[in-house]
């Protein structure tokens, strides 16, 4: 029996082929199609395929885990919601590279931009710094997702990216050559870990009050990737 066409039908079937064939395999006609409907007739329940998206990753976004872990600190339960959001992208071919174009808006990605808030704001972090802190700190676990879903091993002895380093050219390239080993050392863990503490030290101690030069000031504002934040 077919069933009732309504939006949450239409972002069911989104996600589904998104998890299944990744974002390449997910369009409006394919939805239509099975839905056993024509594509015209999904824009009674979505404006496009930029709104389909932003229902799709928050729809995905519910799964992301925001409560908090009793006798930790805000730093491990900041961390620990992070690894989860990182967890829930992986877990979706195509959806880390949805979401770095992507602005979700929903109940799932409020609650998520509202833990966040709320964990730097226990560290000290005021309201302002934070806002901004939330799409940076997102920004950049969606990156190494996405990064990770194309295949993209660095540490891969035997990888593209491995020999390109190993071969470089001491006298072009002194300071790559001597650090060849360290530029590809640690584990995809380690480098994640290292990166979120010095992100998170660099917002703990540069406010947002003095991170904008006055001079860097316009009446246009640069496009926000996210409000929770992507």
């Amino acid at each position: 029996m077919k069933q009732p066409l309504s939006r949450d039908s239409i972002v069911t079937e989104a996600l589904r082929q998104l998890t299944s064939s990744g974002i390449a395999g997910m369009s409006l006609r394919k939805v239509a199609a099975a839905l056993e409907t024509g594509p015209a007739t999904l824009y009674a329940y979505v404006e496009g395929l930029s709104e389909l998206h932003a229902l799709i990753l928050d729809r995905a976004l519910a799964k992301v885990t925001v409560r908090p872990t009793a006798n930790t600190s805000w730093r491990d339960r900041l961390q620990r919601l992070l690894r989860s959001y990182a967890r829930v992208l992986t877990a979706s071919p195509g959806l880390a590279q949805l979401a770095l174009g992507t602005i979700a808006v929903g109940p799932n990605a409020l609650r998520i931009t509202e833990a966040l808030m709320a964990l730097l704001e226990e560290g000290g972090v005021d309201p302002a710094t934070g806002a901004w802190a939330v799409d940076l700190l997102m920004l950049y676990v969606t990156a190494i997702v996405a990064e990770r879903g194309g295949g993209v091993d660095p540490a891969a002895p035997k990888g593209f990216v491995a020999r390109a380093v190993d071969a470089v050219s001491e006298r072009d390239y002194p300071h790559v050559h001597a650090a060849r080993e360290q530029l590809l050392s640690g584990t995809g863990e380690e480098r994640f870990a290292w990166a979120l503490q010095v992100i998170l030290e660099g917002i703990l101690r540069r406010p947002r009050s003095s991170a904008v030069e006055p001079a860097a000031t316009t009446k246009s504002r640069p496009r926000k990737r996210s409000a929770h934040a992507r």
